[in-house]
């Protein structure tokens, strides 16, 4: 599937009807997010399944195969990878909870995403101190983070090296 459709999905997804759209850079109001309504698990997963998210200095992917979650992020001496599970919760969260490793040794994370929908625009918050944002309008725009989600795996070649490369450091 390309971007494209990707994103033809997604705005399937937000639907047409609603609220205008918001900028990206536009922080919602609270009012706004009180009556937005958590996304379904289903809507979570079709959003995110056999997707990578690109990050500005990595990536994580989710694998639908036992929900695995793999990511790296850094370049040289900081880098680090992560390899766990993805799963969702009732409440419009998506979760990965990695073990991840660098060149100072190996700890678990837990990180976590709500998602809301009012109207055609889908919000997201990192837990638990985030603050929301616009995570794709109907139409996306280009600026939406929704943009960053591809489909398939870019990840694993760059894991690979990265793991390699802390090996050799060990």
């Amino acid at each position: 599937m390309t971007i494209a459709h990707g994103l033809i999905m997604v705005a399937a997804l937000v639907g047409a009807a609603g609220a205008a759209t918001v900028a990206a850079s536009a922080a919602p109001s609270a009012a706004t997010i009180k009556q937005a309504e958590p996304l379904s698990n289903e809507d979570l997963y079709r959003l995110y399944s056999q997707r990578s998210w690109i990050w500005k200095d990595g990536a994580g992917y989710f694998a639908v195969p036992q929900r695995r979650f793999s990511a790296w992020t850094g370049k040289g001496r900081n880098a680090s990878y992560g390899v766990g599970s993805w799963f969702i919760t009732d409440a419009g969260r998506l979760c990965f909870k990695a073990d991840w490793y660098a060149k100072t040794g190996a700890a678990p994370a837990l990180t976590c995403f709500s998602h809301r929908r009012k109207g055609n625009v889908i919000f997201q918050k990192r837990e638990p101190k985030g603050d929301w944002y616009v995570f794709a309008n109907a139409p996306v725009r280009k600026d939406d983070e929704i943009t960053k989600l591809r489909r398939g795996d870019y990840v694993v070649a760059k894991l690979g090296k990265v793991e390699d490369r802390l090996a050799l450091k060990r």
